[in-house]
């Protein structure tokens, strides 16, 4: 082979294209690999054209999949970049023997599973260049290039496949216990909207018949139930002080309450508007418990997934700033400048828009550090935060074990920084708190392998003593 300025060139590299279909594996041999490359806008041009197309690509070897579960099982090892043994079979069986391999290139659409195919198989892969664009030819013209195989029934394996393969991602999704946690704080964020909208429309309602009310219990919990069990005021007596006080938990209140219904400038109301008040504010209560109960349920899984941010920061603003990031990873991997300002993200641009100051924190300004330190020292504060929670974060999405020290230890630097602060004691270095943060965590496993060892021998003795009574 000879180029325009008269050089000799070295042989020509053969060129194999491996192409992963719903219906099986498939090897061609792509002709002039070499002049592929340096024209490649012509190669552009004759994809789309099946004639054109069919003198550069030839077919080698194909091998369906025998079921669906086979084809779920390979294509869920080729997106994780590793080379099933199916395919492996396949190349060994298609591809040149191994002292020939050297001067062929294998092409492949994912570098991940060039470079396990590469490892096993000694052979360079490639998906660059004139590559993704012959894949993109024999992905356009596969039912033509095979023999046997329809237009239709290439729709129907790769519908199929697509669904099986999103329902085995859905259903093994790393962050599905996340997605509980952003679920519940979306709700516990909307019911407590709901809650106070409802609690003023029952306090406007009410005070129709019982304005007085309102200012001896202004909390909308406890109006709601006073509500509820008062419903017509004229049928207050003495002998209503002792469920008014088990409801507020105040004998001063119970009394004022019945003292002012006796007096009270309210307009009288008939039973049907009673009876609806009192259905509407029966509702109110019960939302307002379900708030509290997802409240809990939340601060369980929160100790459960991310332990150390919770300990740190509380469980509602982890649990936000999970939200905001998507899942822990995500927030794992963020910066702590990010994490700084995560939730402020409008004012961020309006200030590199306006060229102003920019924001010193966005969701983590509901923690109670920044609200405890003072005006000047709230942006370093927030700024040493965002640090600790950064590290927190990291911790609870990838170690293996959860715990809760770091999370203290952590908690424990950001009230000393405080401290620093107001009063300039210089608190510990990082280092040496993280170390002694793991001396603890090796403790604690020491103390619970000894305790699961001495359980496992009170076992095996019983078990003897029991073999022991049954042999006499």
């Amino acid at each position: 082979m000879r180029k325009p300025n008269g050089k000799h060139v070295l042989k020509q590299s053969k060129l194999y294209v491996l192409y992963e279909h719903s219906a099986g594996f498939a090897l061609f041999r792509v002709a002039e690999f070499e002049e592929l490359a340096a024209f490649l806008p012509q190669v552009e041009e004759s994809v789309t054209d099946l004639q054109r197309f069919n003198s550069v690509v030839t077919l080698i070897a194909f091998q369906p999949f025998k079921s669906a579960v086979t084809a779920l099982e390979n294509i869920n090892a080729i997106s994780e970049g590793i080379l099933p043994e199916d395919l492996n079979l396949f190349l060994e069986g298609g591809l040149p023997k191994r002292k020939k391999r050297s001067k062929c290139t294998l092409g492949v659409s994912d570098p991940k599973l060039g470079a396990a195919i590469s490892e096993a198989l000694e052979i360079p892969c490639s998906h660059t260049g004139a590559v993704p664009e012959v894949l993109r030819g024999i992905r356009h013209h596969f039912h033509s290039l095979i023999k046997g195989l329809t237009l239709k029934a290439c729709s129907v394996a790769q519908l199929g496949l697509g669904h099986s393969y999103s329902r085995a991602r859905v259903k093994f999704n790393v962050h599905r216990v996340d997605n509980m946690i952003i679920q519940s704080i979306a709700l516990l964020d909307q019911l407590d909207k709901d809650v106070n909208t409802f609690s003023m429309r029952i306090r406007e309602w009410y005070s129709y018949h019982f304005p007085e009310l309102v200012t001896i219990v202004p909390e909308n919990y406890l109006y709601s139930k006073c509500a509820e069990y008062i419903k017509d005021r004229k049928t207050l007596s003495d002998e209503s002080i002792e469920p008014l006080t088990e409801i507020l938990g105040d004998s001063e209140k119970a009394q004022a309450i019945v003292d002012a219904s006796k007096m009270s400038m309210g307009m009288d109301i008939s039973p049907v508007d009673l009876i609806n008040i009192q259905m509407f504010a029966g509702r109110v209560v019960a939302l307002s418990n379900y708030r509290k109960q997802i409240a809990e349920y939340l601060h369980t899984k929160m100790n459960s997934v991310a332990p150390n941010l919770t300990t740190l920061i509380g469980d509602q603003v982890g649990a936000r700033l999970i939200s905001k990031a998507g899942s822990l990873t995500s927030l794992a991997k963020y910066p702590a400048s990010t994490l700084q300002i995560l939730g402020a993200e409008k004012a961020l641009f309006r200030a590199l828009k306006t060229r102003s100051k920019t924001p010193k924190y966005g969701l983590l300004y509901h923690s109670t550090f920044i609200g405890r330190a003072g005006l000047k020292n709230k942006g370093r504060i927030s700024r040493y935060l965002a640090n600790k929670c950064s590290i927190a974060s990291r911790i609870d999405c990838f170690s293996e074990k959860q715990t809760t020290v770091f999370g203290e230890k952590l908690r424990q630097q950001v009230e000393d920084r405080l401290k620093f602060y107001e009063t300039g004691d210089i608190p510990m270095k990082n280092v040496d708190v993280m170390k002694q943060a793991i001396e603890e965590v090796t403790q604690q496993e020491e103390a619970q392998q000894e305790s699961t060892k001495k359980k496992k021998k009170k076992k095996k003795e019983k078990k003897e003593v029991e073999v022991a009574m049954d042999e006499d």
